[in-house]
């Protein structure tokens, strides 16, 4: 039977998210380069989609893989949408740079040459001359030719073609050269010497266009063009740990396919759209690019790059982010361990200070009744507090186990690196698990007796990753518990992760793959018998990603039975809203100055609400492929807490859009009169006046 309900496309609802950071870059009430980094991660985000999410497509469509819920004709479909939609935001993309950026820059004094009809002649004598002493070494030009065996292209790195004819020899056909731009020896951007008050940039490309005949001499230059390549960067791990003590073959094995990464299929070859049509063909049969790959781009490619764009003057790039909190009894290393005792200790990140985790961790190092830490680790930060920390604990003579995600997507080999580390100070290492990711951000403190007997101990359970860096910009959740049966839960947990438990009993975390599903269903069931006596049936879910079908499906019915359904996901979301049987759905996006990542969820529960916050978006990865951990919250001024913050990013009004049945951002426009409520800002501002109650 046909199911009657319909979803978005994942990856068409992901260029949807992605399109509304690019709307950032409009936003004229935030600096100037604040809005030219919103274009940098705009396309640092599409080059990692083209990476992974589209070269997975082009692998369908060529029936190389399968894929279960997808056929090659549907891939095939897909490709062929995410073409269109992304021709379309390159358009959008480009008029914001040219319309609006670039006469800010102008108004602001600063002067971003474009091309090298542009510049003014008080620079051509620096240019020139910095192209031959700082440039010209580094540049190696190749031969392209179909005959001849050409140079690897490198991954996201910026070429220029060259077409030239010998001098005097116009009946001789057109020579082909390129090579690659050596701005990891020079900067992409240049700063030119400033001129009647004003700064000046230019692109190391022009520059290398301007001076071009020099490296060719003998021959006259025709044209130049850029172009790059991206590459499949997604990998495969074979599960080979099929026996005790080899664990190792994982790591060897990763180890070998990272180092391939680099050199994976071609999935796009973007080239500047002036580029004529014979000379695309012709660099393509040298370089073997399929046509299929083309992405025409702009005359300036890898514009992730902006984010490094020299700054003149500071005001022009800061955005007044409020600091993180310090509650005032956790002050000056406050005891962690006896403020939990009195109460659960909820932080947001970045308001609050991801120190007090450290202070935590630091405590259990000096706590001569612990004797056992256990974390889990997906993404740590270079040079990590957190696992030095831990490494100090094993030298005090703690057990210490950390379970490392050796699969965790660009981060394989930092893991793998922090993980010998700490093998090697006398960490216990667990590595990853066959067929799963471990994706739950959970930590444990084990305390006992001179006897071994069970004293209070500590559990930690958090929608981010262990990791001082993205604390800073990603906004998360953190709980710290003491509940007993919480922390034999998480004990369990940790028994799973170490192959020593293979059916745990979960009385109160939610785990993926054991009980999530189940308990989810049940409380969505729940709402709907409520909706249905006339008590009224509410839910909210915040997320970064809904995907999984049959998870929407559970929505649908419960919008069909009449329950209020609120969801505030940042990025993909599957489901329709609009519809005859989503029409008690409202879908809520919100992209601001941190990136919204926590995953909390609240069931109405006929006024004795459920509130929970873990790990898990409701991807399909993350529910059947992945270990999740998701707690309840117990007590209920914490409770509020999370109540408090929904809330308050539900009135957004400033940064906040809806989703429509097109999939369109449309923005939660003020009435005459009403507040403006920038939610992350207003929860901040929360959150400070409640800083000294805990």
């Amino acid at each position: 039977m046909e199911n009657k309900y319909r979803f978005f496309k994942r990856d068409i609802s992901w260029l949807s998210f992605n399109y509304r950071v690019l709307l950032e870059a409009e936003d004229e009430n935030l600096p100037l380069y604040e809005r030219i980094n919103f274009i940098s991660i705009y396309t640092s985000n599409l080059e990692e989609f083209y990476k992974v999410r589209v070269a997975d497509q082009i692998a369908l469509a060529m029936g190389l893989v399968r894929d279960e819920a997808s056929t090659a004709e549907d891939a095939a479909e897909t490709l062929a949408e995410i073409n269109k939609e992304v021709k379309r935001q390159g358009l959008q993309r480009k008029s914001i740079y040219k319309n609006l950026i670039l006469p800010e820059m102008r108004k602001q004094k600063i002067i971003f040459y474009q091309n090298r009809q542009e510049v003014e002649p008080v620079h051509v004598p620096f240019i020139s001359n910095f192209f031959r002493e700082e440039i010209f070494p580094f540049l190696q030009p190749v031969p392209a030719r179909r005959d001849k065996f050409h140079t690897f292209i490198r991954d996201n790195r910026l070429y220029m073609a060259i077409r030239l004819k010998p001098k005097n020899k116009e009946r001789d056909p057109y020579e082909y050269f390129y090579f690659k731009l050596p701005y990891s020896k020079v900067p992409r951007f240049i700063e030119l010497p400033k001129s009647n008050g004003y700064y000046y940039l230019m692109f190391i490309e022009d520059i290398i266009k301007m001076n071009v005949d020099y490296l060719f001499p003998g021959y006259d230059v025709d044209s130049q063009y850029c172009f790059k390549i991206s590459r499949d960067a997604d990998i495969y791990i074979d599960d080979v740990i099929t026996r005790p003590g080899a664990e190792n073959e994982m790591a060897d094995q990763l180890k070998m396919k990272v180092s391939k990464r680099k050199i994976g299929a071609v999935c796009r070859f973007v080239y500047d759209s002036f580029m004529p049509q014979d000379f695309l063909e012709c660099l393509s049969k040298a370089l073997d690019i399929d046509s299929k790959e083309w992405v025409p781009g702009d005359r300036h490619l890898n514009l992730e790059d902006l984010s490094s764009l020299p700054c003149p003057r500071p005001e022009l790039k800061s955005v007044h982010k409020p600091g993180p909190l310090k509650l005032s009894n956790l002050k000056e290393r406050g005891s962690v361990f006896r403020r939990v005792n009195r109460h659960d200790l909820l932080l947001f990140y970045p308001y609050h200070s991801f120190n007090h985790f450290i202070d935590f961790l630091y405590e259990a190092v000096h706590d001569p009744a612990c004797k056992e830490i256990m974390l889990t680790q997906y993404r740590v930060a270079e040079n990590s507090a957190v696992i030095n920390t831990l490494i100090a604990a094993a030298q005090n003579g703690k057990k210490v186990t950390v379970f490392v995600e050796l699969k965790a997507r660009f981060d394989e080999e930092n893991n793998l690196t922090t993980a010998k580390m700490m093998e090697a100070a006398g960490i216990h290492i667990i590595f990853s698990i066959p067929k799963l990711k471990v994706h739950a951000k959970v930590a444990l403190v084990l305390r006992r007796d001179k006897e071994g007997k069970l004293l209070r101990s500590y559990g930690y359970i958090s929608t981010g990753n262990f990791n001082e860096d993205t604390a800073r910009v990603y906004a998360d959740a953190g709980l710290f518990v003491t509940n007993p049966t919480l922390i034999n839960d998480l004990h369990n947990l940790f028994l799973v992760l170490q192959r020593k438990v293979e059916q745990p009993v979960f009385k109160s975390l939610l785990v993926a793959r054991f009980n999530l599903i189940p308990c989810l269903k049940k409380m969505i069931q729940n709402e709907i018998r409520l909706a249905q006596v006339g008590l009224g049936g509410r839910i909210i879910l915040k997320m970064n990603a809904l995907q999984d079908p049959l998870m929407i499906e559970e929505l649908y019915k419960a919008s069909e039975a009449g329950v209020q359904i609120d969801l505030i996901v940042r990025g993909i979301c599957c489901l329709i809203p609009g519809q005859e049987f989503s029409r008690n759905i409202r879908i809520t996006r919100i992209v601001d100055s941190f990136l919204e990542h926590a995953r909390v969820w609240y069931f109405g529960n006929n006024g004795r609400p459920r509130v929970f916050l873990g790990s898990p978006d409701w991807m399909r990865r993350n529910l059947y492929r992945r270990i999740e951990a998701v707690t309840p919250v117990l007590q209920r001024d914490t409770k509020q807490q999370l109540i408090d913050m929904l809330d308050i990013e539900l009135k957004d009004n400033v940064k906040a859009c809806w989703i429509d049945e097109n999939l369109q951002n449309n923005f939660k426009i003020p009435a005459p009169g009403e507040e403006r409520i920038r939610s992350q800002y207003a929860f901040y501002e929360y959150l400070r006046k409640r800083k000294d109650q805990d």
